[in-house]
């Protein structure tokens, strides 16, 4: 198989700067990102239980992609606010909530892709607000990915890290892309959206996706990044820690 686009974006629960919820809108600019493997954060609203701010509905008519049945409900596409989106390429063959530490109540979400000859290992997440959390969250989710460890992993969302150089020291068996400033979408200033690759993938191209779309449809913008498996590979990764 060729390269692969991956893309994350925190979709602010499909409100924009105008106010207004358009999960269309939010849709259209997926459906704009052309990518194999998308993870939103934010992609359910908040309270109760916590229905979805962009449906299946929405996904499967404006999107060439689907949702990954993560949720624990009817009401919602994702879990803590998570979701993953494939082509309809991609098999799914396991899903992993993981319950992340911290002040706030965190979780992620794993799935193991399948696409022609390549098997991914893919993380959304939306980390917390305090570095400290960050850390022990980053270490919980690779404790998680290294109970079966020979896949090519990618973990890609909202970090909440604003330095360039500080609060990802547990992730230093991956390389993390970071297409561009991210935040905020009508000045970006920081990179809070990342990917982060684990050993035998090369990133090749990647961006921000800066339109007039993106610019108002969330506080963040969408960032991306093309990836191909080094076919020699054997993607084990080495022990890790925070």
């Amino acid at each position: 198989m060729g390269p692969s686009i991956f893309a994350t974006w925190n979709v602010q629960k499909c409100v924009g700067l105008d106010f207004r919820r358009d999960p269309e809108r939010c849709a259209r600019v997926i459906a704009t990102l052309k990518a194999d493997v998308v993870a939103l954060q934010e992609v359910d609203k908040r309270l109760g239980p916590r229905p979805a701010a962009l449906t299946h509905g929405v996904v499967e008519r404006l999107t060439h992609l689907r949702p990954v049945e993560i949720a624990v409900n009817d009401v919602s596409i994702g879990w803590h606010g998570n979701a993953i989106l494939v082509s309809d390429a991609i098999e799914v063959s396991r899903v992993v909530h993981i319950d992340l530490p911290g002040l706030e109540p965190r979780g992620a979400v794993m799935a193991d892709l399948h696409k022609g000859d390549e098997d991914w290992r893919v993380v959304a997440c939306h980390l917390g607000l305090l570095r400290r959390d960050r850390r022990r969250q980053f270490a919980k989710i690779l404790s998680v990915v290294e109970e079966r460890p020979r896949l090519a992993t990618v973990i890609m969302g909202d970090m909440n890290e604003w330095s360039r150089k500080k609060g990802l020291e547990a992730l230093h068996d991956f390389d993390v892309v970071m297409p561009g400033n991210s935040f905020h979408s009508r000045r970006p200033i920081a990179p809070l959206d990342r990917i982060a690759i684990g050993p035998g993938v090369t990133a090749g191209e990647r961006g921000v996706l800066k339109t007039t779309a993106t610019r108002v449809a969330s506080d963040h913008l969408p960032v991306w990044v093309r990836l191909e498996q080094d076919r020699a590979a054997d993607h084990t990764t080495t022990s890790i820690s925070s």
